[in-house]
Formats: C-alpha cells, structure tokens, sequence
C-alpha cells in the first residue's frame, strides 16, 4: 500500500494535521484518511460516517497489521514533508499539466 495523495493542513491549529488518500497493490484508492495528533502522538484515522444516532463509525475496517503498516507510513511521510518544509497543497514547481 502506498500514500497516492498527502495533504498538509498548512498552520492547522485542530488535532487533524493532514488528509491522505492510498493505493492498494491493486490499485484500489481509498480516500478520506486523516492524519490526527492525539495524546500518544501522530495516528491514521480511518473515514468515518455519522450514524442516525449521531455517533461516528469507521466505514472503513482495517486489521491490525496494515492498520500499523498505514500510520507508520503516513507518519514517516509526513514528518519527511514537514521537515523539508514541502508544500503539498500546490502542484510540484514546472508541473502545469491539467489531470484530465
């Protein structure tokens, strides 16, 4: 699995830190992640959606193992990017193509 789409909440004074988006081995993108700063520090947290009795759920079930595997390769992303001060939320310099 791999981060196809990390996006840093640029001076986020919140808990959630970044969104990111991953592919699967094939090629399965899932989208909705959060990147959140809780008390025992970084941690990926799974889309979720508000049931009718207004508490949230994750909607999407990970194991343990790749759930591992997902934050600490989001966590090393991010710190990577935030510690070569990346922007992510512009296009890479010389990289006018459209996406479509």
């Amino acid at each position: 699995m791999t981060i196809s789409r990390l996006f840093i909440l640029e001076n986020s004074t919140g808990n959630t830190k970044a969104f990111i988006d991953f592919e699967t081995n094939e090629g399965i993108i899932l989208k909705g992640f959060k990147l959140v700063l809780g008390p025992s520090g970084l941690f990926v947290g799974a889309p979720s959606e508000k049931g009718k009795d207004g508490k949230w759920r994750e909607s999407v079930i990970i194991p343990k193992e790749m759930r591992d595997e997902i934050n600490r390769t989001a966590v090393s992303e991010y710190n990577r990017l935030v510690m070569n001060n990346v922007n992510t939320s512009e296009p890479a310099e010389g990289n006018n193509d459209l996406p479509f």
